[in-house]
């Protein structure tokens, strides 16, 4: 039995969604919350590029991410738009201690997380399309053809493991809202920091 396998079910909370969708957002709200007794973590992922000051990133050369992937360095990792994105092997130490884990993953990665992390829950955020559009519009990141492709991607459909839990989360209204019900699932009692 792998040293994997003796942590899975602590508690991993897999948040994935279409680009533009507000997880980091989300992810911000609740690490707001948090107060000196919540056992809750949420992890920084690496990215290929330059990483926003709204989000839990650390900016990799491509280069040093493939040598981290190569020693073993990640938990999760996966490409997507051209982009990798890893979640390092920090979480299973913060797991092992009790820890509740916040990542932010990938829908098309999710079957080989759920394969490594049986237990994980998935949290699917999603918003309105019109929504989305205009956040990814105000977002300013890619032309006008990018945000066609990436509101296409974000009605198609993606594979959910028959035993994994997946809790949905609308995101298209009030960010207090939605960092209020995904502060529940996660058992973050604080209040938000004022």
């Amino acid at each position: 039995m792998t040293r994997t396998a003796n942590i899975n079910g602590t508690g991993l909370f897999y948040v994935m969604g279409p680009s533009g969708s507000g997880k980091d957002s989300l992810l911000r709200a609740l690490h707001d919350r948090l107060g000196p007794d919540d056992r809750v973590v949420v992890a920084h992922r690496y990215i290929t590029r330059d990483a926003d000051a709204n989000e839990a990133s650390v900016s990799l050369s491509a280069d040093e991410f493939a040598r981290r992937a190569g020693l073993g360095c990640l938990a999760l990792h996966w490409r997507s738009h051209g982009l990798h994105y890893g979640i390092g092997l920090e979480i299973e130490q913060w797991m092992a201690r009790g820890l509740k884990v916040i990542v932010n993953g990938s829908r098309e990665y999710l079957p080989h997380a759920v394969a490594r992390y049986p237990q994980l829950c998935a949290v699917h955020v999603r918003v309105k399309p019109e929504v989305l559009a205009a956040r990814l519009r105000q977002r300013g990141r890619e032309p006008e053809d990018a945000i066609a492709r990436r509101l296409a991607r974000a009605t198609e459909a993606f594979a959910v493991p028959a035993q994994c839990r997946l809790v949905e989360i609308d995101n298209s209204g009030a960010l207090a809202d939605s960092a209020e019900a995904f502060a529940r699932l996660v058992g973050v009692v604080s209040a938000p920091a004022s």
